[in-house]
């Protein structure tokens, strides 16, 4: 296969599945919005959803404060924001049309149609409609590409390029929700009121992991959180799901290859970690050491595949 068509394949996956994490990341911040907290705290949710400087630049260039429509706006409709749920979705609908030939008329149709109906879109339609309700429509189109690629694709090089490129942006989007999340998990933060059991059942929706959290543990708190997206491999978003999963990948493609022992190393940390001292010493720091080793697999991934040499 050649690496163009491979590249596409894997940006493919890899915008789809930013496209959903991306309104799942801004639906749970808008129901935790709508909760009982102070104002400043309020401006701190979605200034939160911001986790570099070249971020928080770029918005800031374009909006003075962090509220509500100013961040859906940035984050869902912006065109030169390269990660914005439009421009993802662009992204992935040019990557379509440059791996046609080995995708099917279905999935070409499926990404036209929510491209059409996304992209002329503006925050006065999204309030209209009820910013919920968009986010939804977002969530099931994605959801409804996903399986009709699963559904007819044939299994072989191309869908394991499409599959990789999913199972590392799901690593790195559950990155970015915990992140955005982190100081929650400290023991100062918690609250005996009641609000931690909204906090942390709208966090684990947006993940889209209540019922399975329910099914698991007993009470809802922190440290199982944490232990369920982390380190819970029953869990398909959880960081030691996706990074075996993409190291088996990795593995079917080419055995030898650098990317897959970078993988599989990533792996082999995250079941020995003690999740009991990250916590205890700062879950951030664990996740952005995390990212970054993401971004050196993916890095490789290019080199090893992609490139031309």
């Amino acid at each position: 296969m050649l690496s163009r068509t491979a590249d596409n394949l894997y940006w493919l996956g890899r915008y789809v599945e930013r496209v959903e994490n991306t309104a799942r990341l801004l639906a749970g911040t808008q129901r935790l919005s709508l909760m009982p907290i102070p104002k400043d705290e309020q401006g701190d949710l979605w200034r939160n959803l911001f986790q570099s400087d070249f971020e928080r630049t770029a918005f800031e260039e374009k909006h003075e404060k962090y509220e509500e429509n100013a961040v859906i706006e940035f984050m869902a409709l912006d065109r030169n924001n390269p990660s914005s749920i439009r421009s993802c979705m662009f992204g992935a609908r040019e990557n379509v049309r440059g791996a046609r030939h080995v995708l099917t008329t279905e999935i070409s149709q499926c990404i036209n149609e929510t491209w059409m109906e996304i992209k002329d879109c503006s925050i006065e339609q999204i309030t209209e409609q009820g910013t919920q309700e968009y986010l939804d429509s977002i969530k099931e189109h994605t959801h409804l590409l996903r399986g009709v690629i699963y559904g007819t694709m044939r299994r072989g090089e191309p869908f394991m390029f499409w599959d990789l490129g999913t199972t590392l942006e799901r690593a790195e989007n559950t990155t970015r929700l915990l992140l955005a999340r982190s100081s929650s998990f400290h023991r100062a933060t918690r609250r005996d009121d009641g609000f931690d059991f909204y906090r942390w059942g709208t966090f684990l929706r947006s993940a889209n992991t209540y019922s399975a959290y329910r099914q698991l543990y007993r009470e809802i708190d922190p440290v199982s959180v944490a232990d369920l997206m982390i380190l819970n491999t029953e869990i398909p978003r959880s960081l030691l799901a996706c990074v075996e999963d993409t190291t088996e990948i990795l593995r079917t493609l080419k055995r030898e290859a650098a990317c897959a022992d970078m993988s599989e190393q990533l792996a082999s940390e995250l079941r020995t970690m003690r999740l009991d001292r990250v916590l205890r010493t700062g879950l951030a720091g664990f996740l952005h050491d995390f990212r970054k080793q993401i971004h050196e697999i993916s890095d490789q991934i290019r080199q090893d595949f992609i490139m031309v040499r």
